[in-house]
């Protein structure tokens, strides 16, 4: 059996959480990329751009050429705009009201890929949230939890429980749709066997 190194590009402990969930042996790097919105940009693409260059930003550094890298963006789109994570509990709590009770887009943009192939893909979930108290919204945001999570909740969130509904992956939601780096994984011969990665 080989041995394929591979890192996940991201800070985040849900995604680490996730990817572990595969039996995948991995390290973690942060990519250092602004997140800023570009004029017109939509969200998905704003996802997929920014995948992307997390990506490029990883296999640009020394010792990482031998790596299969890992990355992913998650974006919610609310008619059209993009909410990344909250800048202050103040926006934390704007953007909660502002999808209380409503149907959103969470669009989470996966990009696999080493020196010789690179993969992308952006997976889309429609998510209703329910319709939950300024006072819950406040308890919530005291708690610090929405700083960083993309629009500022988690799905999996026992204490607020902000999801009414949803169509589509959970594990997108989540923060990586498991079923679309699963697919990639396998393009490079990293197949699961009972929960356990194999490379071959």
């Amino acid at each position: 059996m080989l041995h394929r190194k591979i890192v996940l590009a991201s800070s985040s402990p849900r995604r680490k959480e996730l990817l572990s969930g595969l039996g995948i042996q991995f390290e973690i790097f942060s990519p250092d990329i602004p997140e800023d919105v570009a004029p017109g940009e939509s969200p998905w693409n704003l996802a997929r751009r920014l995948a992307y260059e997390k990506w490029g930003n990883v296999v640009s550094k020394s010792g990482f050429e031998d790596y299969l890298v890992i990355t992913a963006d998650t974006v919610v789109d609310l008619d059209g705009r993009s909410l990344g994570k909250p800048n202050s509990r103040e926006e934390a709590f704007e953007m909660l009201k502002s999808l209380r009770a409503r149907e959103h887009l969470v669009h989470t943009a996966v990009c696999v890929g080493d020196g010789t192939l690179l993969l992308c893909s952006v997976v889309t979930t429609r998510v209703k949230m329910r319709n939950y108290s300024d006072g819950e919204i406040a308890s919530y945001v005291e708690t610090g939890s929405p700083m960083d999570k993309a629009g500022g909740y988690a799905v999996q969130d026992e204490f607020f429980s902000p999801v009414e509904r949803m169509e589509g992956s959970y594990t997108n939601v989540v923060g990586l749709p498991l079923e679309a780096v699963v697919r990639m994984l396998e393009r490079f011969d990293i197949k699961m066997l009972g929960g356990a990665a194999v490379v071959r």
